[in-house]
């Protein structure tokens, strides 16, 4: 188990390791500091078992790094993929506790909305939507402060549930859910919709950093992702 008084030496770089798998990206990203250093990713479904520890070799290697100079891991702690979420979670703990080093959570629609906000730069409000099949979405709404307006939630989108985003204010949506629910959505008069934001690692690295600097860790042998719904297993009919 990893100290939770654990502190960053001053001054000194931090190299953080980040792993995105909460949906069919498989991304992992490796900063110093705040900077991108190295980013290897792939959307080619649910292939995370094959390629994360193969992904975070290659990276290591094209930043001349070796795991042993890691400061930190940061894992993206859903919402998300039931699968997806307990292979990263499963490849962050495992490096944390090997190399004695902090674990950093970092909500994945926290992260989903951090380039968008950085780049839009809009006194706005900002809804990430990740698909969570059939008609639901996992999605919240942020400030451009990344306060919470509407908590995080399992959304079933008709006409009723998206009224929840008639605020009075312009809000972007965005992320691998929002093409299903755009329809629906542009009903609302300050609706706008921004395509093709995926979920990254590289979205995560400042928000980690930031963890980084405040000693923000988690605990390695306990923390557990954030599912927000329960996963059924189904057993096929014989």
């Amino acid at each position: 188990m990893i100290k939770t008084n654990y502190s960053p030496t001053k001054n000194s770089l931090a190299y953080l390791l980040h792993i995105e798998s909460t949906s069919t990206v498989c991304s992992i990203a490796i900063s110093k500091d705040a900077e991108l250093l190295a980013l290897k990713e792939l959307n080619n479904g649910y292939t995370h078992a094959e390629n994360l520890h193969v992904f975070i070799e290659q990276l290591l290697k094209e930043t001349s790094l070796s795991s042993k100079d890691l400061n930190a891991i940061s894992i993206s702690s859903g919402p998300g993929s039931y699968t997806g979420l307990r292979i990263g979670f499963s490849a962050a703990k495992g490096l944390a506790y090997a190399l004695q080093i902090p674990l950093i959570t970092i909500d994945t629609l926290k992260a989903l909305s951090n380039t968008v906000i950085q780049k839009t730069k809009s006194d706005a409000l900002f809804c990430p939507m990740m698909d969570a099949r059939r008609m639901e979405v996992y999605c919240a709404v942020y400030d451009n402060s990344f306060n919470e307006v509407l908590h995080i939630q399992a959304l079933v989108l008709d006409e009723t549930s998206i009224q929840t985003f008639h605020l009075n204010k312009d809000i972007y949506f965005f992320g691998d859910g929002m093409p299903k629910a755009k329809d629906l959505l542009q009903s609302l008069p300050n609706a706008h919709f921004i395509d093709d934001v995926t979920a990254s690692a590289s979205s995560m690295i400042s928000l980690a950093f930031k963890k980084y600097q405040t000693n923000d860790f988690a605990d390695v042998a306990y923390s557990e992702p954030n599912y927000l719904k329960e996963f059924f297993f189904t057993t096929a009919k014989k």
